[in-house]
């Protein structure tokens, strides 16, 4: 499984949000290069960045921080969420190097828009879902739909997504565990990969994740847990990598 760092970008800074709320933003640095560097000399593998500012806007604000990154390490899949909601977003970022795009809030607005990406740049698309109590929620968490997760889940892997970055978003930031319960369901009900996001604390939270590998779940991400300092990032890959399904 594999541990992803997150670098979510408000202001052209490094931050944190807890449950989603931009007013509520810890700022870890204004250097994201830096940052980057510091996650790539303890085995980052790959970066999640999230231009949240993007995200409210509904276009890219931060993607000078993210090419920088990008210039700097150009052997470093990047996946990429926030404000992506045309086709010729998706291009520009995979263009620069950008691994993967994430699909947020218009992919449960306009699913056709999924299908359509999906099509046109396949292998290169994920969904982010957030829910709550198995709804999902969008608009940066601010609107709790009716749409079930696993069924929205479903019908992204018939339109080809990579992957599904499913986000737990009663405990992102939160420190407080992950919904293992939850991640499992999901990861069980679909074939495509499922990457575990909210809630990562510390090294138990690896092990739990660990135990529902097989069931599909590829990767997680963490946030906060590492920039606090209750996860030690390399430490976390290397138990990762020794608790792999074999």
């Amino acid at each position: 499984m594999l541990l992803i760092p997150a670098i979510d970008l408000k202001d052209g800074e490094c931050v944190r949000l807890r449950q989603g709320i931009m007013e509520d933003a810890t700022v870890f640095s204004g250097d994201i290069v830096a940052m980057a560097e510091r996650w790539v000399s303890q085995d980052a593998r790959r970066l999640h960045m999230v231009d949240l500012n993007g995200a409210f806007d509904g276009k890219p604000v931060n993607g000078e921080a993210v090419h920088q990154v990008r210039q700097a390490f150009p052997d470093l899949p990047i996946q990429i969420g926030g404000g992506i909601r045309d086709l010729q977003t998706i291009e520009a970022y995979l263009n620069s190097g950008v691994s993967y795009c994430i699909i947020g809030t218009k992919a449960v607005h306009n699913p056709e828009f999924v299908a359509e990406a999906c099509k046109a740049f396949p292998g290169h698309i994920m969904v982010g879902l957030d829910a709550k109590d198995g709804m999902v929620a969008i608009n940066g968490w601010a609107e709790v739909t009716d749409h079930e997760v696993t069924q929205l889940g479903k019908q992204f892997e018939d339109d080809g997504v990579e992957a599904i970055i499913y986000t737990d978003i009663g405990r992102d930031g939160m420190m407080q565990g992950v919904n293992i319960e939850a991640t499992q369901s999901l990861a069980k009900a679909l074939s495509i990969p499922i990457i575990a996001s909210g809630g990562i604390t510390n090294l138990d939270d690896i092990k739990k994740l660990a135990e529902i590998e097989a069931d599909g779940v590829t990767g997680a991400i963490t946030g906060r847990a590492i920039y606090e300092g209750t996860l030690d990032f390399k430490e976390g890959q290397a138990l990762s990598d020794q608790l792999a399904p074999k």
